[in-house]
């Protein structure tokens, strides 16, 4: 494509640098003659023949058909030939346009409806106007199919994760399709990509599913972290027989703080086994 683009560059070099043909007898004569229609009809005519385009613009004229000596006019003041000269204005700013939402099918055989935005300006007035019939309509349609070329060698979760990859690729092979025309594309951004509402409700299912088993994985995690944290601090109260009277005044702590009328009192089982002998030996 940039091969293709280049020989459209090469054929119309000649609109500005190379010599052309004289123009014929009869062009001289229409000249002339519209020299004189202007002395003619002097101050009058300054009306017709003055013209004024915006800075933002430029004025590409024509002289019996064939592009004046520089191609372009403006911006600012000036003159043209009356019934000899015609102007196109074309407009130097960026200009926007929607792409329409496109029915995509990806490498996957997943249909998608595609939305973009792109972004472009006039860069070279004379090759927009003598290369091409609409600049801007050509643009569109070109956009449409190089969107549709580059998402088809997508699968769908390539198009929901790169994004910014897509748009770049789309943007570079739209501006060489658009370089013969005059045409430079400054942006393309994907505005929506819309999933069939089947497949929408078949991945929010697997979704939920995903998120409920790892739900329960950190629960059963969970656990194992309790049990082995309760296994260590059993096996510390274990090595001394005062740190379970120390977590027992904790214990009384917290529930005083609780503002409780209930408090249950520990009582050592070597104790009560003690009182148990005594009493079977009485007995």
């Amino acid at each position: 494509m940039r091969a293709r683009s280049q020989s459209w560059l090469i054929r119309t070099r000649h609109l500005l640098h190379e010599e052309r043909e004289p123009p014929p007898l009869i062009s001289h004569m229409m000249l002339i003659f519209s020299f004189l229609l202007i002395l003619l009809s002097f101050p009058w005519c300054l009306f017709f023949c003055v013209k004024v385009v915006k800075e933002y613009q430029r004025a590409v004229i024509f002289r019996l058909g064939r592009l004046i000596k520089g191609g372009t006019k403006g911006p600012g003041l000036f003159f043209v030939l009356p019934c000899i000269d015609t102007m196109k204005i074309v407009d130097l700013r960026v200009l926007s346009f929607d792409v329409p939402p496109q029915e995509i099918l990806s490498r996957d055989s997943v249909t998608v409806s595609v939305e973009a935005v792109i972004y472009f300006r006039v860069s070279n007035p004379v090759i927009s106007v003598t290369n091409v019939n609409d600049a801007q309509f050509s643009t569109r349609l070109l956009a449409q199919t190089t969107l549709r070329n580059v998402l088809g060698t997508k699968t769908l979760s390539e198009m929901l994760s790169e994004r910014d990859a897509i748009a770049s690729i789309s943007e570079k092979v739209l501006d060489e399709g658009t370089d013969p025309w005059g045409v430079k594309v400054e942006r393309v951004e994907i505005k929506d990509i819309r999933l069939p509402h089947q497949l929408m409700r078949s991945m929010a299912a697997e979704a939920e599913a995903v998120r409920r088993a790892r739900a329960a994985i950190i629960a059963a995690q969970g656990e194992k972290d309790a049990s082995e944290s309760l296994q260590t601090a059993a096996d510390t109260i274990a090595q001394n027989k005062m740190t379970i009277q120390l977590r027992y005044l904790q214990t009384l702590t917290k529930i005083s703080a609780q503002r409780n009328n209930t408090i249950v009192m520990p009582y050592p089982i070597e104790v009560a086994k003690h009182y148990m002998k005594k009493f079977h030996q009485k007995s």
